[in-house]
């Protein structure tokens, strides 16, 4: 089993870097920061969590798991890491993101035998890794909400959906927007349904119709493709994005980064635990 780092689809970045990554191991202890609560912390009026515009965050998918970063939101694998590592997290005052992909097939996952091989599409440029038929909603909620059932009994907050824009790729399946806004909507109501908070991942044309659906934002790169602004409904919203830069140096984004209020950081494309926020 592994947790693969996530990067923009193949359609955009070429051929996908083939990674190894470490499982993720058992947490090392952590002392809450002290001092007044983060403000992104604070519960939406319904009650379900919903990060606010500038909360700092941590993404790690790879590596031993460090929980000593001083950011208050962790955004981990929701297979990797265990409820004991959540429970540690959360005892020092953090807040947790399940990530999982709901767009494309694992073959390393332990539920990977559950999918119909009919739903199984092209690769998507990542090893081990199959695009899903999206519009065969019937036969993917309940393999979804299994794995968001694993996010809510582990003690998560949030989750992360992975994959979650098939129909801009060569998926092996005629996918159309319309079927991406049934699917995406399908898997933000089963993480609510839940008590979870969910983020749009990535999926910038869509930004418009789904900014109501979900509670945040998740996007790779977009300084480097000159797409940041298209994420600002979020941000009128009252919801964090939550953003990450491989390529460039803090110097070339983090300046629009404030100016927007996105919650960015410079990552390595592994996604271990070293980070760069703005």
């Amino acid at each position: 089993m592994r947790a693969p780092a996530r990067r923009r689809p193949a359609r955009r970045r070429g051929a996908a870097l083939l990674l190894v990554p470490l499982l993720l191991l058992a947490a090392c202890s952590a002392e809450p920061d002290g001092g007044e609560p983060d403000p992104g912390l604070a519960p939406a009026p319904e009650g379900r969590w919903q990060p606010r515009p500038g909360t700092d965050w941590q993404w790690q998918l790879t590596g031993k798991l460090d929980t000593t970063v001083k950011a208050p939101v962790y955004d981990v694998d929701g297979f990797t890491t265990t409820a004991e590592q959540v429970e540690t997290l959360k005892k020092a005052g953090r807040r947790t993101i399940c990530y999982v992909s709901t767009g494309a097939w694992e073959d390393f996952r332990p539920d990977a035998a559950a999918f119909p091989r009919e739903l199984l599409g092209k690769g998507n440029g990542w090893e081990g890794e199959r695009w899903l038929d999206v519009r065969r909603r019937a036969e993917l909620e309940p393999l979804m909400g299994e794995r968001f059932d694993m996010c809510r009994d582990k003690g998560f907050d949030a989750v992360e959906p992975d994959n979650m824009d098939g129909y801009t790729n060569d998926s092996g399946f005629p996918l159309t927007a319309e079927d991406q806004l049934l699917y995406n909507r399908l898997i933000a109501r089963l993480a609510h349904d839940r008590g979870l908070a969910v983020g749009l991942k990535n999926d910038l044309d869509q930004v418009p119709q789904l900014v109501g659906d979900f509670d945040f934002a998740v996007n790779e790169q977009c300084a480097q493709y000159g797409e940041c602004e298209r994420l600002t409904p979020f941000v009128k919203a009252g919801k964090a994005v939550f953003h990450v830069e491989y390529e460039l140096p803090t110097s070339r984004f983090c300046g629009l980064a404030r100016k927007l209020k996105l919650s960015s950081m410079q990552k390595e494309y592994e996604l271990g635990a070293w980070r760069k926020p703005c």
